[in-house]
């Protein structure tokens, strides 16, 4: 896989603010069941998040649609087909760029995340909160080689947007809510704290 001129592999030098809006798309159209924009988002997000060449972007886009699809029915989801699906996107992504993790996983930490954040989406307590970032540090940690203290800041933050997103799908995912906006910047700060943690490291 390409490098950028300054040595940098693409996956670790994206661009917080893009992905942090492409992320915020993919979000919303995930809650509104829209699945043709969500794997629009899905792209862009794989492409530019993860530095994949297109092939492989469109490969992993259509696995991360597949597990967003196989995780998000309530009570009936299938975890273990979610978490088949991300080993497979791992495992692109451990191919292309040559890093040194184990794609099964990354992928149990990648849905540990998502259903530490259905227990806190469904109950709310600080515990629960707590948990939810302890796993996506632990996530950002392990994806990116990093020590857990540097992406704390970075998990906080996509646990806020989290928290906007709650609540905005609780108040009826209107399109036109200020929520929107609020997730879209806590998502911005969370991509530039895990940018400035890995270029710490």
């Amino acid at each position: 896989m390409r490098r950028r001129a300054h040595g940098v592999k693409p996956h670790r030098a994206f661009d917080p603010r893009q992905v942090g809006e492409l992320e915020c798309i993919a979000w919303v159209t995930y809650y509104r069941r829209e699945w043709p924009s969500f794997l629009r988002a899905a792209i862009g997000l794989t492409r530019h998040t993860f530095g994949l060449s297109r092939l492989s972007t469109l490969r992993g886009a259509w696995l991360v649609l597949r597990a967003n699809q196989l995780w998000a029915p309530l009570p009936d989801n299938d975890p273990a087909g979610a978490r088949r699906a991300m080993v497979r996107f791992y495992r692109l992504v451990t191919q292309a760029h040559g890093e040194r993790l184990d794609p099964e996983q990354a992928a149990e930490l990648e849905v540990e995340w998502w259903r530490a954040h259905r227990a806190h989406q469904r109950g709310g307590s600080p515990d629960d909160e707590e948990r939810l970032i302890e796993a996506l540090t632990a996530l950002y940690a392990y994806v990116y080689t990093v020590p857990a203290s540097d992406v704390r800041v970075a998990a906080e933050q996509r646990a806020l947007a989290m928290r906007h997103s709650d609540r905005w799908v609780a108040e009826g995912r209107r399109l036109d809510s200020p929520l929107i906006e609020h997730e879209r910047a806590a998502l911005v700060r969370s991509y530039a704290g895990l940018l400035a943690a890995v270029h710490r490291s």
